[in-house]
């Protein structure tokens, strides 16, 4: 007989859950039995007593329950922790180029089956993220074994930082956190993807230090942007606009409204030996696309890669209007025959509606749009289907010819 408190969803709820996700809303729930504190792990039931399997629960959370195994009477302990571990760490040594698993993505939450918390290895350093309260209680028994799980591949880890200074802590009644969690370094690392060199600062860079999701997209737009004047808008650390530069760019202009980050991007572009080819400025995007295109501005490629501008489902429409707007103006500052790179980073701003809003854009500035590729997140940021949270970037090249 299990000690854990037992909660029994409502007649004809759990969908979410029953179609592959691993949420429990507060409104699906009808019972509980037994008595559990915030953070705690209890059983689910459905509404005729049909086990549906063991998560944590936290009452201050609109997401009630989040699964941790979808099996009645899994015993949460160290071995089911280096269980999961063990085969998200085959996944990516699948799924990756060798040089790739240097530095990725070895935990994503939910798609890894272990909800509310990320991990991101740089180097031989891990990045640790919890957002939820009860895998908030386990996070330093998962970084050990996941130490473990590396060290059984050759890899060492001489030390992991936490970065759980996300606002979604605030849902579950967390403070916000960072520091060291193990070992004792610098914060700042090198790290090298797509044989372009980046000084990332796990401390003080957005998230957990770096964009890791964009790897592949950034690898396309190195063939594309070859022997181009390129523009790279929300460059951050200059990824986008290093990638154009290594690949042979006749020019790069990076823009973002951070000093703090195009700091960092002219710094890696100094270590790739791009300085020269690959300039930054700081500036409102927003601001700066309007005024270039007043002044005659054009570019061979236009990256329009902005941070997400919705991170709720009541915000979306107004998400819409501005994703509009930077496509109409990227799109006025390309050639004709030139090329748009265009991207959305907010699960809310789905697929559909993200096409649809691109296609507004072109259709008002009387563009044609010539699409080349249709890409997503690296796959070490696995979508897992029914969990809309996990697919979120969706990342578009196109080709723009004027209307004929």
């Amino acid at each position: 007989m299990s000690d854990k408190a037992t909660i029994k969803l409502k007649k004809g709820q759990g969908r979410y859950l029953k179609a592959g996700g691993a949420w429990i809303f507060d409104n699906e729930i009808d019972l509980c039995t037994g008595s559990y504190e915030n953070g705690a792990l209890v059983d689910v039931v459905d509404f005729d007593d049909y086990p549906l399997g063991v998560g944590y629960i936290n009452d201050n959370s609109k997401i009630r329950i989040r699964m941790l195994s979808r099996k009645a009477g899994t015993v949460i302990d160290d071995a089911f922790f280096y269980q999961r571990l063990k085969a998200a760490w085959e996944y990516r040594k699948c799924v990756l180029a060798p040089k790739d698993l240097t530095s990725c993505r070895v935990v994503f939450g939910e798609a890894d089956f272990l909800p509310g918390v990320t991990i991101d290895k740089y180097e031989d350093l891990l990045v640790v993220q919890s957002l939820a309260l009860g895998i908030d209680r386990y996070k330093e028994r998962i970084v050990d074994l996941l130490i473990q799980v590396l060290l059984e591949d050759g890899i060492k880890i001489r030390g992991a930082y936490e970065r759980s200074d996300a606002r979604e802590r605030k849902k579950e009644g967390l403070p916000l956190h960072k520091g060291i969690l193990r070992g004792t370094f610098a914060p700042e690392i090198e790290i090298v993807e797509n044989d372009v060199h980046y000084l990332v600062n796990v401390a003080e860079g957005q998230k957990t230090g770096f964009f890791l999701d964009q790897k592949y997209n950034r690898l396309a737009m190195q063939r594309i942007c070859k022997g181009k004047k390129v523009l790279d808008c929300f460059t951050h650390m200059g990824t986008f606009a290093l990638n154009a530069g290594f690949g042979g760019a006749k020019s790069v202009l990076g823009l973002d409204i951070s000093d703090y980050a195009i700091e960092q991007a002219r710094e890696n572009a100094k270590r790739n030996h791009l300085e020269e080819t690959v300039r930054f400025q700081t500036a409102n995007v927003l601001d700066a696309l309007p005024g270039m295109v007043a002044a005659g501005d054009r570019f061979d490629v236009v990256i329009l890669d902005p941070p997400a501008f919705t991170k709720s489902r009541e915000a979306t429409k107004q998400a819409i209007k501005g994703y509009r707007e930077i496509n109409m103006q990227g799109l006025r500052l390309v050639e004709d025959g030139g090329y748009l790179a265009t991207c959305s980073c907010s699960h809310f701003m789905t697929q559909e509606l993200f096409v649809k809003t691109i296609k507004e854009a072109a259709g008002s500035v009387h563009k044609r749009l010539r699409q080349v590729e249709a890409r997503t997140q690296a796959p070490d940021h696995p979508i897992l289907w029914a969990a809309d949270e996990s697919f979120y970037l969706k990342f578009y090249i196109f080709q723009v010819v004027s209307e004929r």
